[in-house]
């Protein structure tokens, strides 16, 4: 199954449809049914102690899920998260950026399902991992 919207692409859509998260998250790398993603870590997203906050990995999951489906299905605005799971397993290192390695496992006709692994940059543990499913849109 091929790419349906380029790196490029999805984030000038994302743009559009998002403006509000403008500046929060770049794309790294995109590739058929996989995603790089990076939270750019900013005062707003910090807990008191200075790392990023439950809330803004939350969005960073949630957000590579998106993109993901984005990829692979096309301009589809009304994909909604129907269903997260997260566990936050380990403290992120103080202000570094957040990684996201994002897999859809299964792309449906009416639910796509995937795996989200985040990492503070430069390190290899895992701080958080979700799965997200999402439900598309009928006229797809």
């Amino acid at each position: 199954m091929a790419l349906a919207l380029n790196r490029d692409e999805v984030a000038e859509y994302l743009d559009e449809i998002f403006p509000q998260v403008r500046g929060d998250f770049r794309i790294d790398a995109l590739a058929e049914m996989s995603v790089t993603m990076r939270l750019l870590a900013h005062d707003r997203h910090l807990r008191p102690g200075g790392t990023v906050s439950g809330p803004a990995m939350f969005a960073l999951a949630d957000v590579t899920a998106y993109v993901l489906v984005l990829s692979m299905v096309g301009r589809k605005a009304l994909a909604v998260t129907t269903n997260c799971a997260i566990d936050f397993l380990r403290k992120p290192v103080s202000g570094a950026d957040v990684i996201a390695e994002g897999r859809l496992l299964k792309l449906g006709r009416q639910l796509a399902v995937s795996d989200v692994l985040l990492r503070s940059e430069g390190t290899d543990a895992v701080v958080a991992r979700a799965s997200l499913t999402y439900a598309l849109p009928p006229d797809r």
